[in-house]
Order: C-alpha cells, then structure tokens, then sequence
C-alpha cells in the first residue's frame, strides 16, 4: 500500500464524527430562552415591588410609584412587623407566627417525605396481597375535600389530647400530604430500572438495604420535587392553622390575615 493512501486513511479516521454542533444562537436558543427570562422577570416582579416598598416611608408610598427605589432607606417598617404589629390580641409582631410555621413546617416536611417514600417503593417493588387495594383507598382519599373532615379530625385529635397543639397540626399535615405524595414515588420508583431491584435481590440485599443503597440515592429529582409541594402547601395553609391551633400557635399565614383584617377595619 503506498504511502498516499495511507495518508488519506488516517486523514479521513481523524475527521470528527457525530452530529453538526448547533449554533449558539439560534432561533430555538431565542426563543427558548426569551420565555425562560420572560417567566422569570414575571415572578420576580411581584417580589421587588414587595421589598422596595417595604424600605420606603409612608409618605413616599402613597407617591404611588411602586417600581420606583426608594429615596430614603428605612428599615422601620421591618422592625414593626416582626416584633410589635398586632395580629389579633397580641402585639408581639409575626415573629410568634413565623417560628410557629418553622416548627410546623420542617416535621410535617420531613415526616411526609419519609414514610410517603416508603410506601411508594413498597407499592412498586414490594408487591404483597391487597396492595392494589389500599393504593386505591390511599388515592381516593387525596381527593376527598379537607373541609368534609374537619369535624371529625378535630374529634380525633380532641381524644388523642393534641387538639390546639403545635403536634395535632403537624400530625394533620402530615396524613394529608401522604396520598399524593406516595402516588409520585411509586410512579417515580417504578420507571426505575426493575433488573437493579432485581440484581440486589439476588445478592441478598433486604427491604431497607435496597431502599437506603440503591433507591433512595437513585431518587434526588423526585425528594426535591416532594420538599417544594410540601413546603410550600403547609408553609402558605390558613385553614388547618385557623382551626387546629390556638391563638399562641397561630402559623404566620393566619397571623398576617388578622392584620389585613385589622387594616380594613
């Protein structure tokens, strides 16, 4: 073989394969993160406004200039709403309500998210007899209004001798936020490879082994997604906190449609 067809061998081996890059800006990058950046500034909107004015004196914002910064910074507004604002029959400020709703949310968050998990991964690679049958009462009961419960939960935690407390109204979020929340790990831990599940099994990994060690590291997207459901539906709730608790436990929301209330009046 001469030389020169050698030479053009190697010269066509080392030319790159695979697909043409794309251009950096091209028409879908435009457009796809023209959207992104308008979603954004949509939802960030609200929250600047919120934090210029809440540096702002009064007289500066009855001007009405809401996107405006604020010519003189105060702080004053902060320090009055969180230790001296009266929500209700306390002037105490939200700080009260918004320590109530840390301790209400972080179990409730934590507790939720580990027993759903469990059942989920039960429900999908733990088949036992029935288990078709309570994953259809665990959905039926997500769907039922809270407002037809309310009555006998009250009952319940009356006897229980949690009613008021800051644990009945964690243990209310907590049974609430199960049923949807174990229909997304089932779902998520059964478009899981089954051979995984299926390979530690025959190297005689048990129940929890096969959770701790393969599932549950393999299961980031969907724990992330469960903490943001969670968090934000216990952290913005007005009608358990209202009924289940009592005024020195009110959560922050609660707290925060007094003073609307309070200002209206």
């Amino acid at each position: 073989m001469s030389d020169t067809a050698i030479t053009a061998r190697s010269a066509a081996s080392a030319e790159p394969r695979g697909p043409k890059p794309r251009r950096a800006l091209s028409r879908r990058n435009i457009i796809l993160y023209g959207l992104l950046i308008f979603a954004a500034v949509y939802y960030l909107l609200p929250l600047y406004v919120m934090f210029v004015t809440s540096l702002k004196g009064m007289p500066e914002i009855r001007l009405g200039n809401i996107f405006s910064p604020p010519v003189e910074i105060t702080f004053e507004p902060w320090v009055k709403a969180w230790a001296t604002a009266c929500t209700g029959l306390n002037c105490d400020g939200l700080s009260r309500g918004f320590w109530n709703s840390v301790r209400i949310t972080v179990p409730s968050t934590v507790i939720s998210i580990l027993i759903a998990s469990i059942n989920g991964y039960a429900l999908a690679n733990w088949r036992f007899k029935g288990s078709e049958v309570f994953f259809t009462i665990l959905i039926v009961g997500a769907f039922i209004p809270y407002q037809v419960m309310i009555y006998p939960i009250v009952i319940v935690l009356r006897e229980m001798g949690v009613y008021g407390t800051l644990t009945g109204l964690v243990i209310v979020h907590t049974i609430f936020g199960m049923p949807i929340l174990t229909l997304l790990f089932r779902n998520y831990f059964t478009s899981l490879p089954e051979e995984l599940f299926k390979a530690a099994r025959i190297d005689g990994a048990g129940f929890w082994q096969i959770y701790f060690r393969i599932m549950a590291p393999m299961s980031l997207p969907i724990f992330v997604v469960a903490m943001i459901l969670q968090i934000t539906g216990i952290w913005n709730d007005f009608l358990f906190g209202v009924v289940f608790t009592r005024p020195e436990y009110y959560p922050m929301t609660v707290q925060l449609n007094n003073i609307s209330i309070r200002c209206r009046a």
